[in-house]
């Protein structure tokens, strides 16, 4: 199986397993993966990610050029963003999962990092979250306002939108993903109540341990 095969099935393996426990809905949502030869797969427009066609994936160039497949998601320029500012990145995840655009629909969360560090795992996948200012979806300045922080996050949560994750593969973004919503869903379960979240030395010595 060549490396674009595996790829391909991934994705949709991947989308159908976000899908089906409620990460996303109808057809929102979309993932890609950058190719070995330095081009990019990429989930097609107004496509469920719980009935991908491996066969159907948008695919580009090296240079970012659309070549093949279906029609490709209209926030292809999300990922692009990512990938322009993470050479590391493998992969990007974008969701509109329920928590974390719960949480990014929130008044008086921390833009420059929006959750608190509840659980090491949070601290060790997903890192500092920054919120990113709304724009309506596919405005080109959305790109801008992603662009100027992925090199220094490699995953940042639109306001009343969802998350954008970056991984250095499909998994990695996945479970980087996946940890960003069980963090959120925690701490919206925790609104109004005294918390403990780990403090700085903690938070510090996770970075250290596991170069972060």
């Amino acid at each position: 199986m060549s490396d674009e095969t595996r790829l391909r099935d991934q994705i949709c393996t991947i989308g159908r397993s976000l899908f089906d426990r409620g990460l996303t809905a109808g057809s929102s949502g979309n993932i890609s993966a950058r190719l070995p030869d330095g081009g990019w797969l990429m989930t097609p427009t107004n496509a469920s990610l719980g009935t991908l066609d491996p066969a159907r994936i948008s695919q580009f160039d090296g240079d970012g050029n659309f070549v093949s497949g279906d029609k490709p998601t209209k926030e292809s320029f999300l990922h692009f963003a990512m990938y322009d500012e993470r050479r590391d990145a493998g992969a990007v995840i974008h969701l509109h999962s329920t928590h974390s655009t719960a949480v990014s629909i929130l008044r008086d969360i921390d833009p420059e990092d929006v959750l608190p560090p509840l659980t090491a795992y949070h601290i060790m996948r997903v890192g500092k979250l920054p919120l990113v200012p709304y724009y309506a979806p596919g405005d080109p300045e959305l790109a801008e306002a992603v662009r100027s922080l992925a090199s220094a996050h490699h995953s940042v949560l639109l306001a009343n939108h969802g998350p954008v994750v970056a991984g250095t593969s499909l998994s990695n973004a996945q479970y980087a993903a996946e940890e960003l919503e069980e963090t959120s869903k925690l701490f919206l379960a925790l609104q109004g109540h005294a918390i403990r979240p780990l403090t700085p030395a903690q938070v510090s010595d996770l970075r250290a341990r596991f170069n972060l």
